[in-house]
């Protein structure tokens, strides 16, 4: 349970604009998130995905009956306990607060300030079962006031009649009248810092950071470039300058610029580390271009600029440190890229008020931060504004981290770990972040190949977790799902899985996914993307479907997967299904059954005959709570099987090999289904409904232009995604996922190409290098090379 800020920014803020907005806030599930009002402000609440119930206490009082809730100030009718604030009196008491300031201790403290028992506390209950997405509820405060807003979560069960999992509340503020200027807010901190720094506009500072120590170098008010430099104190202690080195670090990291993960360091030019990326929620840098310098504004025509060279040779002088015309320099937040010509271009940096860059130092440093004063061009927004730097003790612990937005005004998500990371973390180092979740590419005592046999001949065990998944929900289910989805969802059964396209109105392909049907108006829908629920709600929206919710569900469900020859005997013995279900050994493809783990006490369950490997194989899904408990069961129960942990290298080789299609390879919202080898889920012929796409869809594959073949490259140098292929000089194709595949003893390909070229043993041409200079012979042939007629999956 969570207070957020506690009194936070606006979830979207607009960026360097001095007009008043309305200013809009986020209540996750179980948390509570709290609001200053004054006099004729209007708050509304709104319950983004529907049927989410909402806890509004309302502070303006000293407090003295102990409950906290009035009704005067808002107009809004007390009736019932505030469960959520009254639950933090517990979660204080247990000195659980998850290691964040932003949680019990800030609750609790403005609970305190207006003479408030958080055991007594009592709230207007707004919203509920039957609420639909976008509900919203408001008031006008007659007096100042504090507001709380709190969002109850239970979690979702998977026996569940008729699932809820909890959502998003959202609180718009309208102010009265405009807020006074003020200092921007900065985001509440990690910890307790050891050192707060501001840097001015045009300015830099210096300082010295110990080893393991953290630090936070913040954008305030958005689009400020920050330069930063570090070097080992040590060595400037004995006359060597060892800063941050470019050529090392990318050498080193075999990436363009670092980012949290098994890749995150930053390297001097004796190869030593000295500051790791620890969480970083803009993603998006110019790593090592020279900080702005006087030459450059020269030959703008700004002689006499200030710039970030000058600042950074005063500040560092006192160390020894020798002035340099140009500082090589990690420029965060700024935004240039190498464009198809190699030329080197820039524009708006990309981060938003509040952005920051989490480092930890991997020794002694001495460190300089700047803010860039650059105003003639569109690196800082043409605004010059203000940098922060915090530095947190080395005893902290903070979690690594990517921000992910799902829409371009969404609140930033960062990344974590999936309900299996106890289990997977004692078995390998090798993770990498996927999709907003750190998901194992190996483990230590197999690699790649291992695992790979593992799955053809035994049995494996994966973490699929970080699939997204949603709760379509409502007497209007059915016919959402039937409207933008390629596959007739009419016809499917209880206790069934189809495997369908998510398409745009040109038949771009969204997304691909998997529909389960749990009932007569209740379905779960599995893609890849949380942008899927943002496009079925929108859907819904514009189809005038009242009765249908779409909830996101994959916080309440995570998952793993069994595949390979052996998986049905390995589970047999501890998957257990009631009666009126199906028995687990006679589950067909693309079937699913709820059950229980071990016998009818155990943990309850989903069990799904899908996979992603081309294998006999299941997926079992369970609320996060129980995910080690499964990961233990399955493990044991596979030891006498030679069950081996999976990564996602292993599982690369083998969906190539099974020719499955994967995001942003096989296909793009440019790619249509049958471009991308999917055209089997587009029944245009027997599924007469109308949906998203098929229109265009239609005429796509009454002229098509491109289709999804598999190619057989000659020698042992693999192919990689992207290369071009080629007959002659004219490119016809272009690789879209390849692999050494083991089994076949050949490098093999997918390939999306021109349908002039896609006969078998047609002889094409991958090009290498420039596409021109280095060519490797490849032919077309038949995919899926492993199984085509799907016999395993299906045994």
């Amino acid at each position: 349970m969570t207070l957020s800020l506690p009194f936070p920014q606006p979830a979207l803020p607009e960026i360097n604009s001095k007009a008043p907005a309305p200013e809009t806030y986020r209540v996750r599930p179980g948390a509570v998130t709290g609001v200053r009002l004054r006099a004729g402000d209007r708050i509304d609440v709104v319950d983004r995905h529907g049927r989410q119930r909402a806890e509004l206490t309302v502070l303006d009082g000293d407090g003295a009956d102990g409950a906290g809730c009035t009704d005067e100030a808002l107009g809004a009718r007390v009736d019932g306990p505030a469960t959520v604030l009254r639950g933090l009196a517990a979660v204080a008491a247990s000195g659980d607060t998850c290691g964040q300031l932003d949680g019990a201790v800030y609750a609790l403290a403005v609970l305190a300030e207006h003479g408030v028992d958080p055991a007594r506390a009592t709230a207007a209950q707004l919203f509920g079962l039957w609420s639909p997405a976008g509900a919203r509820e408001g008031f006008t405060a007659v007096r100042d006031a504090v507001v709380l807003v709190a969002a109850p979560a239970t979690p979702m069960g998977i026996d569940d009649e008729w699932a809820n999992p909890p959502s998003d509340l959202l609180i718009e503020v309208r102010p009265a009248t405009p807020r006074p200027a003020s200092e921007p807010r900065l985001p509440e901190p990690l910890a307790e810092p050891v050192l707060d720094l501001r840097i001015d506009a045009a300015t830099a500072l210096d300082y010295e950071v110990r080893k393991g120590q953290y630090i936070q170098v913040i954008d305030i008010e958005g689009r400020q470039c920050s330069d930063f430099l570090a070097f080992g104190a040590r060595q400037l202690q004995d006359g060597l300058e060892r800063g941050l080195d470019s050529t090392t670090t990318r050498y080193l990291t075999g990436r363009a610029f670092p980012q949290p993960g098994l890749h995150g360091k930053f390297y001097d030019q004796n190869a030593q580390p000295l500051v790791e990326i620890v969480r970083d929620t803009v993603g998006r840098h110019d790593t090592f271009g020279p900080a702005c310098n006087a030459k450059y504004y020269e030959d703008m025509g700004y002689p006499g600029h200030i710039n970030c060279t000058d600042n950074f040779n005063a500040r560092l002088a006192r160390y020894g440190v020798a002035a340099r015309s140009a500082w090589p320099a990690l420029n965060l937040f700024y935004n240039t890229v190498f464009d198809d010509d190699n030329l080197l271009v820039f524009d708006e940096p990309w981060s938003r008020p509040g952005d920051y860059v989490l480092m930890r130092a991997m020794t002694d440093l001495v460190c300089a931060s700047s803010a860039c004063p650059d105003d003639i061009d569109p690196s800082n927004a043409w605004v010059p504004t203000d940098i922060h730097v915090r530095v947190y003790d080395s005893k902290r612990t903070f979690s690594m981290a990517v921000a992910h937005r799902v829409t371009p005004e969404s609140e930033p998500t960062l990344s974590r770990q999936t309900a299996f990371a106890p289990c997977t973390e004692a078995l390998t180092r090798q993770f990498t972040e996927y999709r907003g979740y750190w998901l194992p590419e190996r483990f230590d005592r197999h690699g790649p190949q291992e695992e790979y046999w593992a799955c053809r001949e035994r049995a494996a065990v994966m973490d699929l977790s970080a699939l997204r998944k949603f709760e379509v929900l409502g007497p209007d289910a059915e016919a959402l799902l039937q409207a933008t989805l390629t596959r007739n969802i009419r016809k499917l059964s209880q206790g069934q899985v189809v495997y369908s396209a998510l398409c745009n109105e040109t038949g771009g392909m969204i997304d691909d996914c998997t529909v389960f049907r749990l009932g007569d108006t209740n379905f779960r829908f599995v893609g890849g993307d949380d942008y899927d629920g943002v496009w079925l709600r929108r859907q819904a929206e514009r189809l005038g479907l009242e009765r249908v919710w779409v909830k996101p569900s994959t916080d309440q469900l995570h998952n793993i997967a069994v595949q390979g020859p052996a998986s049905r005997d390995l589970l047999a013995g501890i998957i257990w299904t009631p009666p009126t279900q199906p028995a687990f050994t006679d589950l067909g493809w693309f079937r699913f059954a709820v059950g229980r783990l071990g016998d009818h006490n155990g943990i309850p369950l989903l069990v799904s005959r899908t996979g992603y490997s081309g294998e006999l194989g299941y997926e079992i899904w369970v609320h996060p709570r129980h995910g080690p408990a499964l990961w233990e069961a399955v493990w044991e129960a596979g030891r006498p099987h030679g069950l081996t942990p999976l990564g996602l290298e292993a599982l690369d080789m083998l969906r190539i090999e099974a020719g499955l299609a994967f995001a942003g390879y096989e296909f793009c919202d440019q790619t249509d289904p049958f471009e991308a080898g999917i055209g089997f889920t587009v029944p245009l012929k027997t599924k007469e409904d109308d949906f998203v796409g098929r229109q265009a869809l239609l005429a796509r594959k009454a002229s098509p232009q491109r289709t999804l073949v598999g190619l057989e490259l000659e020698g042992n140098e693999p192919a990689r995604h992207g290369d071009c292929v080629h007959v002659g000089r004219s490119q016809v194709g272009v690789v879209t996922s390849a692999t050494r595949s083991p089994l076949l003893r050949k490098n093999i390909a997918l390939c999306r190409i021109a349908v002039q070229y896609a006969e078998l043993g047609t002889a094409v041409e991958i090009g290498k290098l420039d596409g021109h200079s280095k060519r490797i012979p490849a032919q077309v042939v038949r995919f899926p090379f492993y199984d085509p007629d799907k016999t395993r999956p299906r045994s």
